[in-house]
């Protein structure tokens, strides 16, 4: 049977139990029943050997049994049950109680995975439903040993089955694995330039992922170094880089289920049950179970524009702890943690004094861009591109996933760039590096065929500007850009504020006097806290007040003036003739309501003498960060955005000024600095509209068109 087979069988359990189960909740039963008939084919052949070192052992009075039952079993777990799958289906009446003994038989370690799937309550359900014997009979007569399914295989086969049930439950399965093709890929680039240093002699090497799921990442990336690659269910297409080099796998999942599944994978695949054991249960994010280590590869898929709200608490108060934190830079929005992730594996990353780390992370759009300069995700970028640790970037084809067809990036790092790579970064533009799948899944209508990402590999590996490759677009064959190498000053810029000056006109015409009566201080003269007679008499004199200065502002005449200060002198003169006493707020409401901006007027200036901005004029300027340094003046104006001022802003508006007080809190200089990669920018190729002749000669020929289908039509009339 093919693994599609496999999981079309497993998927059958469902007929049985949907009239007792929601489809939301197949799962319970089919993830459980598999990963249990996978450890009981796995076990089967070292049963007996187990049961009967146990009642030897037993007899000898040894309280710990594991290291003795564990080499008897050839795993690092084993079942010391009378039952198995056969005897469990010769006692149907007792099928519940049996399959609960079964469970216990299993080592601490092995409960401890099962137990995370909460199956007891699916147990009770399936047995008041009287479905148990049935469900147990469906899974008992399909061979889930190694010898006939390989662990690739077998990891394929629960990637499917989660893919169907997230599909069923409306979620995205990118949380949970990514497809084969990306992994393959993300494993070369992870890899590339490090062949001769794995494949050294006695070489050790560590690769963890955060966010593991079924641990689909770990163990290809392990693959590819001891077994080679393989191509679907196929033989090797390329041999292993070292097969004697030992690899450890390190990992860490929050989801339940998959986390069961993974760890479960990891103890068949390796008897040792290293790797098993090096696979945390947890969020990363709020407890990093690995928090002593560092590592010689990290990769993963973090889940895109998930909420981060849960681990809030923590990561905020790593977060204040500064550099004694792995979330110093910055905090991205709650509404997504993917560069959350980013910055755990670059603290996690082993230092260049210990040899240094490759990182291999995939991520939708929102991190290239998302947020202004000074917010989180800019701050990220910004720590990300200053220290020098993006070598590559690689836009991928869209449709790749099973649950969306969202633009997705790998974005490749590391701390130790090759001399000739430091201070650069290639984008690779593999949008068009793909091939349709024969059958979807879900959303996934494409895949990555192993020439086009070895071309991907090679495009990376030259680290070349301009590398030009032929694709289809629109049934045509035609010559593409697909590399460009930029300084890491090209993503920077320093964001100023533009001020111009406040001009206004006043003038006292009825339209501008009628808005007086909107201005709350001015409202305010009329009302009164007090109760009773006291509150009418304070009210009273409000009016009174409000008139006197209707008539003050009524003597000022219409005349436009256009000189606040002048303005103000006129009207305090005129409210002492009158012996009125303006207050503070009330000179701010009659000169909101009888001014207007007016570009021909006098510059409002403080008391100083400084001129006031106009808040409706503000803007701000992106100014491009130099490759060298950027010197700044006494005011803190570096050289680049004075050049950049006089230049663009200066003969548009020649009064206007830059904000200094707005400034970068790391370097103190004006204009705060950002970092974003706008991918599509980089390679648009613009587009020639169309003749005028053509566009005619289609009007044209529409036209011709509608005019026959009418001849037709009264033809037939």
């Amino acid at each position: 049977m093919t693994h599609s087979e496999i999981v079309n069988f497993l998927w059958e359990a469902a007929d049985f139990i949907r009239d007792f189960f929601k489809r939301g909740k197949y799962q319970d039963v089919i993830l459980p029943l598999t990963v249990l008939r996978r450890l009981d084919c796995v076990l089967a052949p070292t049963k007996e050997e187990v049961l009967k070192r146990k009642a030897k052992l037993s007899k000898s009075g040894l309280r710990n049994l594991d290291d003795q039952l564990n080499a008897a079993s050839g795993f690092a777990f084993y079942n010391t049950s009378r039952f198995d799958f056969g005897l469990l289906l010769g006692d149907a009446p007792q099928a519940a109680a049996n399959l609960r003994n079964y469970i216990a038989g299993f080592s601490s370690n092995m409960r401890e995975v099962i137990g995370h799937f909460d199956f007891d309550n699916t147990i009770s359900k399936l047995d008041e439903a009287g479905l148990l014997f049935q469900v147990l009979e469906h899974f008992g007569s399909v061979d889930l040993h190694p010898d006939r399914i390989d662990n690739p295989t077998m990891g394929m086969i629960f990637e499917e089955l989660i893919r169907r049930f997230n599909e069923a439950l409306d979620e995205n399965p990118g949380e949970h694995f990514t497809p084969r093709d990306v992994v393959h890929l993300m494993v070369d680039l992870m890899l590339s330039g490090d062949e001769e240093k794995v494949a050294r002699k006695g070489a050790v090497q560590t690769i963890y992922d955060p966010c593991c799921g079924s641990g689909g990442l770990l163990m290809i990336a392990k693959e590819h170094i001891v077994q080679g690659v393989r191509e679907g269910e196929k033989q090797p297409v390329r041999p292993p880089i070292n097969p004697y080099a030992e690899v450890y796998l390190f990992g860490q999942e929050v989801n339940p289920e998959t986390w069961a599944i993974s760890k479960s994978d990891f103890f068949m695949k390796d008897p040792s049950g290293r790797d098993a054991n090096n696979i945390a249960f947890g969020s990363t994010l709020s407890r990093d179970r690995h928090a002593d280590a560092t590592f010689d590869y990290l990769i993963a898929n973090p889940p895109y524009g998930k909420k981060w709200r849960a681990d809030e608490e923590a990561v905020r108060s790593e977060h204040e702890r500064g550099e004694a934190g792995r979330f110093a830079p910055g905090l991205p929005r709650i509404s997504d943690g993917q560069t959350l992730f980013l910055l755990h594996m670059l603290k996690k990353a082993r230092s260049p004094d210990q040899g240094g780390a490759r990182i291999a992370i995939i991520m939708n759009g929102s991190p290239l861009f998302t947020g202004d300069a000074g917010s989180g995700e800019s701050e990220i970028r910004r720590f990300v591109m200053e220290n020098d640790h993006l070598e590559a970037l690689i836009a991928l084809p869209e449709q790749l996933f099973y649950n969306t067809g969202i633009a997705t990036y790998i974005w490749l790092l590391t701390n130790r760039k090759a001399p000739r790579r430091e201070g650069k970064v290639l984008l690779v533009d593999a949008t068009s590096f793909w091939t349709s799948m024969p059958k979807s899944l879900g959303e996934k209508r494409r895949e990555i065929p192993h020439e086009r990402a070895r071309d991907i590999l090679k495009l990376v590996e030259g680290f070349k500007d301009g590398e030009v490759r032929e694709i289809e677009a629109e049934g045509e064959r035609e010559e593409k850009v697909v590399s460009r190498v930029f300084p890491v000053a090209q993503f920077g810029y320093r964001k100023i504020t533009v001020e111009r000056p406040l001009r206004l006109n006043f003038q006292a015409n009825p339209e501008r006097l009628s808005r007086l009566e909107d201005q709350k201080a001015f409202q305010n003269l009329v009302q009164s806290k007090r109760r009773g007679k006291a509150k009418g008499e304070e009210e009273a004199q409000g009016r009174e007040r409000q008139q006197e200065i209707r008539s003050l502002l009524d003597s000022l005449g219409i005349t436009v003036c256009k000189d606040r200060s002048e303005f103000l002198e006129v009207l305090d003169a005129r409210a002492g003739e009158a012996k009125i006493k303006l207050s503070g707020a009330l000179k701010k409401a009659i000169i909101a309501a009888l001014c207007e901006r007016d570009e021909s007027a006098e510059i409002c200036r403080d008391a100083q003498g400084n001129p006031e901005p106009d808040p409706d004029l503000r803007d701000t300027e992106r100014v491009p960060l130099p490759e060298e340094e950027d010197l700044a003046d006494e005011d803190g104006i570096t050289a680049s955005v004075q050049e950049f001022f006089t230049r663009e802003v200066v003969p548009h508006v020649p009064d206007a000024w830059v904000d200094t007080s707005k400034r970068d809190p790391k370097d103190g200089k004006v204009g705060m600095i950002g970092y974003e990669i706008n991918f599509n920018r980089y390679f648009y190729r613009p587009v020639s509209p169309r003749s005028l002749s053509e566009i005619q000669a289609d009007i044209k020929a529409a036209e011709r068109e509608i005019m026959e289908m009418l001849a037709a039509l009264d033809s037939e009339i």
